[in-house]
């Protein structure tokens, strides 16, 4: 690939993340002999197969159940010009002008700001579980909280995602403008406060829904992008409602346009698309 004469544009950490939604061309396609479509075919499963054997990246593929677009590609990688160039040849791998693109979000896996420190365990620990700093069942409790937070870290930064057949993705953003509507006007410490209250309601969807946030402040139009993973619409369809009524929600989110696809192998997704 071209881009290993490129020096690459990485993050401080974390990976790129791109989802991309085409719709498809199907007088383009038509135009298109037997042996031309198995060869476009071919191709897009080729090159899928080579964006997935490349270190450190991963690449869902997925029908879109709207009529928005027909399907969708997510892709994570660390450098932003392997994401740019597989994204390229993505829409152009069943040949020129079959995949229109209709939209398309850039973001970045992160860490959040309102993870509780370690110093901030360790006084929750001594001022309100009154275990005493150095006991063994203190260095015990911390050793734990370590562990943890590497776990969650991990799981952030360099996500493993799940091949469960729901996704949702929607970018949203913070308000900024409104009587009391602020979020950028809040103190820190209120901030940290009402963002615990929403991760409490994410946190009782543990095992159901996947959640991962990524961030896309001065990447894109909104300031982050929200992937669901589930078994069920049933679940992504609660967990979207309950937060709703979270003040985080409720008083200070805008969200952008959704979409909702389902998780398949490249043929049975051929298949779903007649192509």
């Amino acid at each position: 690939m071209e881009t290993s004469l490129l020096d690459p544009v990485l993050p401080v950490e974390g990976r790129h993340v791109l989802h991309l939604f085409f719709r498809v061309d199907y007088g383009a396609w038509d135009l298109l002999e037997g042996s031309q479509r198995i060869a476009a075919k071919t191709a897009l499963a080729s090159l899928v197969q080579e964006i997935r054997a490349t270190p450190a990246t991963q690449l869902l593929t997925f029908s879109i159940v709207s009529p928005k677009s027909d399907l969708g590609f997510m892709l994570l990688t660390p450098d932003l010009h392997t994401a740019d160039s597989f994204g390229k040849q993505l829409g152009l791998a069943l040949g020129a002008g079959i995949l229109t693109p209709e939209f398309s979000w850039l973001s970045m896996t992160e860490r959040s700001e309102y993870t509780t420190s370690e110093s901030e365990y360790a006084r929750t620990l001594e001022t309100e579980e009154k275990v005493v700093p150095g006991s063994p069942e203190f260095e015990e409790r911390i050793a734990g909280f370590r562990a943890r937070i590497a776990k969650y870290l991990s799981d952030r930064l360099q996500p493993n995602l799940p091949d469960w057949p729901v996704v949702c993705f929607y970018p949203m953003s913070k308000r900024r403008a409104g009587p009391g509507q602020n979020w950028y006007a809040l103190d820190f410490s209120s901030r940290k406060k009402l963002m615990g209250g929403h991760a409490r309601v994410g946190r009782t969807y543990a095992g159901r829904v996947l959640q991962l946030i990524t961030g896309s402040t001065g990447l894109d139009d909104m300031e982050w992008a929200v992937t669901l993973f589930a078994k069920t619409t049933s679940e992504i369809k609660a967990i979207v409602y309950e937060m709703r009524f979270d003040e985080v929600s409720a008083q200070y989110a805008e969200f952008g346009e959704f979409f909702i696809g389902l998780q398949m192998p490249l043929d049975s997704l051929f298949a779903r698309l007649n192509l």
